[in-house]
């Protein structure tokens, strides 16, 4: 015969473990959605949750000022029909200078379509929720950002978690692309290299992102250089890096002066891939 009560009383004391972990994660907590009802809904969903503090902005732009302030853990974005501010509200946290521009963002909506999906997992968010939805449903998503963290990808035409959704360690089951259960610290380097000359590709156009994005890629270089025992890449990126951190003080960053710097590095690049060249002044 089987114990139903006590399978059910297991669950129960599961889920309390699983809210304890995540407490500390959802202690303030923006909702953007235009409808206030359905903004209250997710707000009562949260407080069942975890007793943390929720934020409520009904647009883009009073949102976009809000995360400023408040600095939320967790931000959910509600994307109705009109999805493209939504989107546009998740691309310009992303690529802010706010504390919580990495903070999770759960995108929330009603009628997926898969133009939509890709939209919303190009502009930077972590996971979707899907209405109608349920404290269950509320939840894995929860665990999902908050004890599952994805690393961070800064380049330039693309700022957020990794978009690999099943690129966690522990998961290795059938969805799992080959390419994510490869993942080495070469292809790490590979990636890094690659996004630092298509950021010198940019600086022209978005001389702050590429700052960023290059600094971002240095820093992933120069911890990955000795795990592979390349002392010479290793070197490079504390060069270049040093040479970045200047750079932000001083609030310039001279296009050419920094192609110079990073020589070493794409002298690294894989065979295939071309070299930025300086333009002639």
């Amino acid at each position: 015969m089987v114990d139903q009560d006590g399978d059910h009383g297991q669950v129960i004391e599961d889920e309390q473990k699983l809210v304890r972990k995540m407490a500390p994660h959802l202690q303030k907590v923006m909702i953007v959605d235009s409808a206030t009802s359905s903004a209250r809904m997710l707000a009562e969903h949260m407080r069942g949750i975890s007793p943390g503090q929720t934020f409520h902005a009904t647009d883009g732009k009073t949102a976009l000022s809000m995360a400023g302030t408040v600095e939320p853990q967790l931000i959910f974005v509600d994307i109705g029909a009109d999805h493209s501010d939504g989107i546009d509200l998740i691309r310009k946290i992303r690529r802010s200078y706010t504390a919580c521009r990495k903070a999770p963002i759960i995108a929330i909506i009603s009628q997926p379509t898969a133009e939509l999906i890709m939209a919303a997992r190009d502009s930077g968010v972590h996971e979707f929720l899907r209405k109608p939805y349920n404290t269950r449903d509320l939840l894995r998503r929860l665990e999902a950002v908050t004890l599952r963290q994805r690393e961070w990808v800064e380049a330039m035409q693309y700022v957020g978690p990794d978009r690999r959704r099943f690129n966690s360690g522990d998961y290795s089951g059938s969805l799992k692309r080959k390419s994510d259960l490869e993942v080495s610290d070469q292809s790490r380097i590979d990636q890094a290299l690659r996004i630092i000359k298509s950021s010198l590709l940019a600086i022209g156009a978005d001389p702050a992102q590429a700052l960023r994005s290059l600094r971002a890629q240095a820093e992933i270089l120069k911890t990955s250089g000795p795990k592979v025992g390349n002392t010479v890449l290793t070197e490079a990126a504390s060069v270049f890096h040093e040479f970045l951190v200047d750079a932000t003080e001083n609030g310039v960053l001279n296009p050419r002066d920094t192609l110079v710097k990073a020589g070493p590095l794409l002298a690294l690049l894989p065979k295939d891939e071309p070299r930025p060249v300086a333009k002639a002044s």
